[in-house]
């Protein structure tokens, strides 16, 4: 275990990736052929103000921590283009415009980095490795914490920067009104916000008729308290890899070279 922390791999079956959200920035070494962790997931909380310097110094502490020498993967809780930012809307705002890609080359000590989107991450672990592997149809995955980040493929291939947590429903954004962090905020029962999530569903099933959703994000540890209780007509499938799957597609991302 150890060694896996503290050097790379010559067969390239060994990543590391690095998840930024609102709250917690989380990294570690993954399985490149299971999408397993191979070290303890480390985690702090996402400094405040959470400017871009800040962030990229407790991803720097992340990466030295793992004792990592290898390229890095990762994520951010917006919209990327070309490693660079567009939207904040989790995060400080001094991050838009920002070249999040020269940002933690120069933190990381000048070594190859991919920076996408945390959602398009997590979708295209759980497409990889988990609950959508193989699939070949339409697959929306939604990931529910301080807001709601979307990852959508088609036959395994991604549509980058979605966004549909933005989506406005009634008068609110999507987000607004169903993330897990709405949930603590007004305190609401599984029932009353399986009920917001069920809205939020029915309403991207309407334009988008996936296949199937895919529901990850810290709460989907607890899914069979609230995903039994949606009545959207695609099925629902809590993620596999949960709250790992931004770290694990983002060391598949730096590994692949795939960046939007």
């Amino acid at each position: 275990m150890s060694d896996a922390k503290t050097t790379t791999d010559a067969s390239g079956q060994r990543g590391f990736g690095v998840d930024i959200g609102g709250s917690g920035i989380k990294g570690g070494v993954v399985d490149l052929a299971s999408g397993e962790l191979l070290n303890d997931r480390i985690k702090y909380d996402t400094p405040q103000p959470s400017t871009p310097e800040a962030v990229a110094e407790v991803v720097a502490k992340i990466v030295d921590e793992a004792g990592w020498d290898g390229p890095v993967g990762i994520t951010y809780p917006g919209v990327v283009r070309e490693g660079k930012i567009l939207t904040a809307a989790n995060v400080d705002q001094s991050w838009i415009g920002t070249d999040a890609v020269e940002l933690f080359k120069k933190a990381l000590g000048g070594r190859d980095v991919a920076v996408l989107n945390d959602a398009d991450a997590a979708a295209v672990a759980e497409d990889q490795f988990g609950a959508a592997k193989d699939s070949q149809g339409t697959v929306l995955l939604l990931t529910f914490g301080t807001g709601i980040g979307s990852g959508l493929l088609r036959g395994g291939v991604l549509v980058p920067n979605t966004e549909l947590g933005h989506l406005k429903i009634g008068k609110h954004e999507a987000e607004h009104l169903a993330s897990s962090a709405a949930k603590d905020r007004e305190d609401l029962s599984y029932p009353d916000w399986a009920a917001r999530v069920s809205t939020v569903l029915e309403a991207l099933e309407a334009v988008l008729w996936p296949d199937v959703f895919v529901v990850g994000g810290g709460i989907s540890r607890k899914a069979d308290k609230w995903v039994p209780l949606l009545t959207c007509r695609t099925p629902v499938v809590p993620a596999v890899l949960r709250n790992t799957a931004g770290i694990v597609g983002a060391a598949h991302a730096i590994a692949t070279g795939a960046q939007p």
